[in-house]
Parts: C-alpha cells; structure tokens; sequence
C-alpha cells in the first residue's frame, strides 16, 4: 500500500500556497510513493488479479498472470544474452501488447528502458544506439531493418550484439472483424511478415523464440535508487541527450498520476498516446499497471477506432493531446459512439481550444484537464485539479512538487502575473543528463536551499496559483504535442549535399498548430535543380516524420549577427507577422 501523508506543509500559514484551495480535498499535498521498483507493480497486481485484463488489442485480451508471464520468460532471454544489471536496452516500437511485456521484461533483468521514438530513421537511431553503449534492442518487424541499419553503420565496438524482432500479429488475431478491427489501411503494416534483416556482428533473434528461451531470469536485486529509464530529450544544440531517471521518480509520479485520475482497478484507459513518451509511459502504461487497470491499446491514432473502442470497451479514462479529441469530435461517424462511460478525460502538450473544451463539458460533463510536463520531470510537473481545472491552463504544481517563476537572468522570483521562467524541484525531476555533467550543472539551479529544474519555459503564476505558459525560453517547436528541436533538424539536413546554410523556424498550421518551416541557402553549384518538394522529400527519407519541414523556403542569404550567427528570431518573427 502507498503511504500517504495527511498533514498541512511545515510553513508559516502565510506562506501556504494560494492553489491549496483548490486542491482535491480527497488527496495528500505530498506522498510516500512504494519503497520497490517498478517491475514489482506488475508483480503486485498479477498477485491480486491475475485473471483480469491487463491488456486490450484488437479484441486480444491480455491477462495480468500472462503479461507477467511474458514478462518474466524475456527477462530471462535478456539474461542469456548477456544483459546485466544497469545496462541499457534499447525499445523501439508502436505502442502494441508486446512494447508493455518488454518494458517490464528489461525492469524485470534489472535493467534499464531506452525507449526511443519508432518514427526515427537510421540516421537517427544510430545515436540511441552508441550514446547509452546499447547492446541489445527490441523492436518491430517493420523497424527493424532501419535499427539493424543503424548499427551495421557504426564502428564494429558500438554495434548491438543482439535485435529481438517481433511482429504485431503476434499479439492478435488478423482476421479479426467488428468494432475490434483495425482500420483497413492499416492491414498491410500491421500483418505484413517481414524477412529478418541481417545484423552485422550480431544475432536477430524472434519474439516466439526469445520468450521459449531456456534458464531462468536473474535474481530481481534492481531499488529505487537505481536507474529504471533513459528517456532522450533534444535542447537547442547538439544531439539528443538521455534524461536519467530512477526507479524511485517514475514510481513517483506512477502513484501520483494514479491518486489524481483516480485511479482504480475497476479503470478501463484508452492506451493511445505513444507509451516511447514520456507521457504514455508513466501518466498511463505505468499508472495503469500499478492500479491493476485494463489498457484498451492502440497502436496509431485513427478517430473512428477510437470512438469504437471507447464505445465497445467501456473506456473510463483517456489521457490524450487535444488534436485527438478534437479529430474525433469531428468524426462524419461521431453521432454513433457512445462516450457516456468515460469519466476522466485530459493531456498535454498543446492547448485544448477553449470551444472544444466547452463542448465536452456542455455535451459529456467532462473537464478536460490539461498539464504540463517534460521528459526531465517524469510527466506532469503540473497538472489541472479534476475538479477545478482552468482552460488552456498549466494548472497547479503536482503533488510533491515546488515550482516558482524566477526572472531567467537574476533568478529572483518575479512577482505573481510577471513572467518568468518556471522552475521545478520535486521527487519526479530527473538525476541529470547521461555523460553530460556540464548539460546537467545548466539545468538546475538552487533557490531557497533547494535544487530547482530550469525548464526552459516562459509563464506566470495567476492570483489562484494557477501557471500558464507564455513563451519559451527554449528555441523548441511544438506540432501536436510533439516537441521539435530546431538544432537537431538543421543537423540533420546539412547532410544534403546542396545545402550551404538553413535555419529552422515555426509556421502557424490550423490543425497541428505549429509545424516546421526551413529557410534556405542553396549551394551555387546546385541552385535551379532541386525543388522544395525534392528536398521535403529527401528529408522524409532522412528523419522522423514529424520533424520533417513541410514549408521550405529557399532564401539567397540567411539574417546574422556581427559574430556571424545566424539570426533566427528575426526569421521567426518575420513569420509571425504573416
């Protein structure tokens, strides 16, 4: 059982914080999260309820005993292949009932999660490889041949050793039919039996073998001091970084989450935001795991799936980014859906429009809470209380957790309604960057005897205690919920060969409400032959495509300072005025 304080904070009544009064008066300020690690929430729940479902997909039903079971026969093949406690392994895959398994699996071997975006390409994926010193991955057959890419082009000591491949139709049935059923563009990818790639230096090894392997799993020793997840976050220069966090922060906010959204095991959630983020990871995955709720899993986002789960399965909880709910709303099929059984419904990562939120709560009775993390805060820092939530709104700092908005130069506090930087200091902010010591030591800061998170983020505190996001700090854009860091797309696309320069900058877009934008300087030799779209193109083939500039704008010379940087808030205003 979690132990949970009840006790006003050891400060002054003057000092108590304005959003006290506003917080869910069933709830603790702080808590007392499990002593155990991560994997043993699965362990706990299997024990209590090993015949309910612990996994939906597709009308496959997953029960708490076989996912345990799953877990613990490829916990074992992880240690017969060498995997040890405190090494990295890295996760690449949609979300799907085997993404679930293998997280718990490499907890279970006493190791730790890199869970990495499955829309990068090769070129990316190769620094989630050699960064966290990876040796084994798990993905999806129709990944793997860009993982194996990856790797066969770095030098032979940083390769993986070993790539375990499974397909989705190992989690369900093809031929299902009905409400359970994939849409039906989506047969092809998830039935299609890829061919192994090769690995060079290395084994590729199948999800049916991996789980029939002999020997046993090692002895669980892994505590909450122990690194448990490597989450990669990207910043305004250079490559991604790897945020460490322990078991004892993801167990933080798991439980918190849980106690916020009230969390049962009676809980049906629709698992839709990807669980490689950190968001679905711990706010859903995690949370659900720990309260023995049931996960309705989609693998992709489609609105007419979403709303026949919802309707079938009786979801009670949806965590979620706005432009889903918003999708589904306007679904020519939305009158058929019945949603009259979801009682909590919220997210991040972008505004909720407020008509949106209106119609939800006028037609549903449904709040949209909205909060706001980061992947160095294990989630929500912040989040909107069920009961009085603010729109388009950060809400109040989370449960255990300080936040202030400090004058980003001073680092004085600013008075309420100024804006400032936030910061965060709380049981879910991460141990630092992985071999970055210097990254590290920038982001954090001491205020008031404390080690305080610098966000990076621009926003105000109202007379409520409520905090609202204003501005970035941060050069970052931020297209669905998904964060897109300047820096690491222009890397990306100096790899062309008739690039001389390029600066990458938001533009307005009616549905993702921001998308990338790139402004550049062709090559003398090379200008007149390529075409915005051929190198839109070319970069589709080079990263993720979220990150991928759907405006291009060829430019003979790019705005610089007297030092010669390039002045690229001079483009991004210049935009803005558009």
């Amino acid at each position: 059982m979690t132990a949970v304080t009840s006790s006003q904070p050891d400060q002054p009544a003057a000092k108590v914080p304005a959003h006290y009064r506003f917080w869910p008066k069933r709830l603790p300020y702080r808590l007392t999260p499990p002593a155990n690690s991560l994997w043993q929430n699965l362990a706990v729940s299997a024990l209590r309820y090993p015949d309910k479902a612990a996994l939906v997909f597709f009308g496959r039903t997953f029960s708490y005993a076989e996912v345990l079971q799953k877990a613990e026969r490829l916990a074992a093949c992880l240690h017969g292949l060498g995997v040890k406690k405190g090494d990295r392994v890295v996760l690449c895959m949609q979300n799907c009932p085997q993404l679930v398994i293998a997280h718990f699996a490499i907890l279970r071997a006493n190791a730790v999660v890199v869970p990495v975006n499955p829309m990068n390409r090769a070129e990316e994926l190769k620094h989630y490889i050699n960064d966290p010193d990876a040796k084994v991955a798990i993905t999806t057959a129709d990944l793997a041949d860009e993982l194996a890419q990856a790797s066969d082009a770095l030098p032979a000591s940083e390769r993986l050793s070993h790539l375990i491949v499974t397909h989705f139709t190992d989690a369900f049935d093809a031929q299902v039919q009905g409400e359970n059923a994939p849409p039906a563009a989506w047969m092809a990818w998830l039935t299609t039996r890829h061919a192994p790639p090769s690995l060079s230096g290395g084994q590729v090894v199948a999800w049916i073998d991996a789980l029939a392997a002999a020997g046993e799993a090692p002895q669980h020793t892994a505590g909450p001091a122990d690194l448990a997840i490597l989450p990669y976050t990207s910043g305004t220069t250079g490559l991604p970084k790897g945020c460490m966090h322990t078991h004892a922060s993801i167990m933080h906010n798991t439980v918190a989450s849980c106690l916020w959204g009230t969390g049962t095991p009676e809980n049906v959630t629709l698992a839709v935001v990807p669980m490689f983020h950190i968001t679905g990871m711990v706010s859903q995955m995690h949370a659900a795991i720990y309260a023995a709720a049931t996960m309705v899993v989609m693998p992709r986002w489609d609105r007419d799936l979403a709303g026949r789960l919802i309707s079938a399965w009786r979801v009670t909880h949806w965590t979620n980014i706005p432009t889903m709910v918003i999708d589904l709303l306007a679904s020519p099929h939305f009158d058929q859906y019945d949603l009259s059984s979801l009682v909590a419904i919220g997210g991040g990562g972008a505004a909720m429009p407020q008509a949106v939120a209106q119609r939800l709560f006028e037609q549903f009775g449904l709040r949209y809470a909205e909060g706001y993390g980061l992947t160095e805060t294990a989630a929500p820092s912040h989040s909107n209380p069920p009961d009085a939530p603010k729109q388009q709104c950060l809400g109040i700092p989370f449960m255990s957790t300080d936040a202030r908005v400090v004058n980003p130069d001073t680092l004085q506090e600013v008075p309420q309604g100024e804006q400032g930087e936030i910061i965060i200091h709380g049981p879910e902010v991460f141990a630092g960057y992985w071999k970055r010591p210097d990254a590290t030591a920038e982001a954090f800061i001491e205020f008031e005897g404390k080690k305080f998170f610098r966000s990076g983020d621009l926003g105000h505190v109202d007379e409520d205690g409520y905090f609202f996001l204003t501005d970035r700090l941060k050069r970052m854009i931020n297209a669905s919920g998904f964060k897109i860091w300047p820096a690491e797309v222009e890397a990306l696309m100096f790899r062309h060969p008739a690039i001389q320069e390029a600066c990458i900058i938001s533009a307005k877009d009616s549905y993702r409400g921001e998308t990338v934008k790139a402004v550049v300087v062709l090559r003398a030799s090379h200008k007149g032959k390529l075409t915005e779209q051929e190198l839109i193109d070319w970069c589709r083939e080079h990263m993720a495509v979220y990150k991928i500039p759907r405006i291009v704008q060829f430019v003979d010379a790019l705005p610089k300072s007297g030092s010669g940087k390039v002045m690229w808030r001079t483009l991004q205003e210049a935009e803005q005025t558009k």
